[in-house]
């Protein structure tokens, strides 16, 4: 039994779409199981309610399970979150665990949250399952959220300057978890994923102005000049803020490359930026 933890959350979904794809049976775990009505009509999917914060509900959901798909939002409590999910899945008899990670997941990150994934990496590894490891750059999805202010004031903000950025399709984080839950052969592994190209934001301006037929601008700010806007315009908690100058500032500190990781796991090539805007066009018109 494939066990999935963040059933609602981007990686989650495209997970058990692939799974579905792939004919394979999986529980999906959700602290609102009621947003997963279009799951529990699939003869494939069991849907269970877990809340990681409520270990009693943890115990229920991994009965039984024998892999386990552990993908969390990114926050202040995901460390101790993580950890204690961990825990209780290798009590559980829970044999090999898939963990999204994130890129510079290292004990010095500049990025806090990336440290924080260090750090669950590291307890994972002790913790006696088998487990395998994905690193996902930039999800091509959360593009979608510059589309309001692309649409109202054809222009988007930032703080990266010119430097390009791995972005990946969630589709293919999920294939790719699919594949190290399915093919025994992937399991272990520390698998670095990217799209086929790395975009800087200006690059982005440029492809959204074809897109949309009106010329977009990107604006770029000093760093805390963007963490304040975003926490006094955009709403963002402080720690999310800072998250968002962190790794715009680390993509200028360590340009990014795309990797051939997608393309060697699962025999295609990733999907491209070119096409998901496409998909996604008219989120981004007036």
């Amino acid at each position: 039994m494939i066990t999935v933890m963040g059933a609602t959350g981007a990686t989650g979904r495209a997970l058990l779409q692939s799974l579905r794809t792939l004919g394979v049976p999986a529980r999906a775990l959700s602290r609102t199981p009621q947003q997963m009505r279009d799951a529990a009509d699939d003869p494939l999917v069991e849907v269970r309610y877990a809340d990681a914060t409520d270990p009693g509900s943890l115990h229920a959901a991994f009965e039984g399970a024998t892999q386990l798909f552990l993908a969390m939002a990114n926050g202040p409590a995901q460390v101790a979150l993580e950890t204690r999910a961990v825990d209780i899945a290798a009590a559980a008899g829970v044999g090999h665990i898939v963990k999204v990670s994130a890129p510079a997941a290292e004990p010095d990150s500049p990025v806090a949250v990336s440290r924080g994934h260090h750090a669950v990496e590291e307890h994972l590894r002790a913790a006696g399952p088998a487990h395998t490891v994905l690193r996902p750059y930039a999800f091509m999805q959360n593009l979608l959220r510059l589309a309001p202010a692309v649409a109202a004031r054809s222009a988007f903000f930032g703080a990266m300057g010119d430097a390009p950025c791995n972005y990946v399709d969630c589709r293919d984080i999920g294939d790719v978890a699919a594949a190290a839950l399915t093919r025994a052969e992937l399991a272990g592994g520390t698998y670095t994923l990217t799209g086929p190209e790395a975009v800087s934001h200006p690059e982005l301006a440029d492809r959204l102005t074809a897109l949309t037929g009106t010329r977009v601008r990107y604006v770029d700010l000093p760093a805390q000049e963007l963490r304040e806007s975003l926490v006094r315009h955009a709403g963002m908690p402080d720690w999310l803020a800072d998250h968002v100058t962190e790794i715009q500032h680390l993509a200028k500190a360590r340009p990014e490359r795309p990797t051939g990781t997608v393309a060697d796991l699962l025999g295609r090539p990733p999907r491209t930026l070119h096409a998901f805007l496409h998909e996604h066009r008219v989120a981004f018109l007036r």
